[in-house]
């Protein structure tokens, strides 16, 4: 399945009318897609009143030096479950390179190493994922739900506002989402 292969590490934007609310305005980073499956965290939108400090101070750790930070609401499965979208100089029990470009960790080791300032030198924090079962994705991409862009630059991942992501990657990719349609046509 090589077009899976080449999803891991690319950005989905979710287009206006998808048909499914919990993705409206998503941005999903694609960490990984296979025959089995895909799975990503929406980089899109912050829960509204959660910060990294409340998500440490519920799993026991103390804030230390980690920056009082909004948290991405990465996803509408296993909310409560968290991970670090974070630069590739670190690495923990369980995080996975993703595609060369970025890493993903699962674990409340890398928290304890934000935590600490011995972490990685970038990093996003998201409660929950966004996943496809096994082709579910590849359909989804074949009706036009969203939109695929191989971006390379991290800084729509690491410098650019939530709020600004959606946007900020329709105009990236040349098109102004403001003339977008909502629904797709029939003849």
């Amino acid at each position: 399945m090589e077009s899976a292969r080449f999803l891991a590490g690319q950005f989905l934007l979710a287009m206006p009318g998808i048909g499914d609310p919990r993705f409206d305005q998503a941005m999903i980073a694609v960490c990984a897609h296979d025959a089995e499956g895909a799975m990503g965290i929406d980089i899109g939108a912050t829960f509204d009143g959660m910060t990294l400090h409340d998500v440490l101070r519920q799993v026991d750790i103390d804030p230390g030096v980690a920056p009082d930070v909004p948290v991405l609401r990465g996803g509408p499965v296993e909310t409560r479950r968290g991970f670090v979208l974070h630069s590739r100089d670190w690495s923990g029990v369980d995080t996975i390179d993703v595609a060369g470009r970025w890493a993903l960790s699962g674990t409340l080791d890398a928290l304890r190493a934000i935590a600490e300032g011995k972490g990685p030198t970038r990093w996003q924090v998201a409660l929950g994922y966004a996943g496809w079962g096994p082709g579910q994705l590849d359909g989804e991409m074949t009706r036009h739900g969203w939109l695929n862009l191989d971006w390379r630059d991290e800084a729509i991942l690491f410098d650019t506002p939530a709020e600004e992501r959606w946007h900020g990657g329709f105009v990236q990719a040349g098109i102004d989402p403001r003339l977008l349609a909502n629904e797709s046509g029939h003849a």
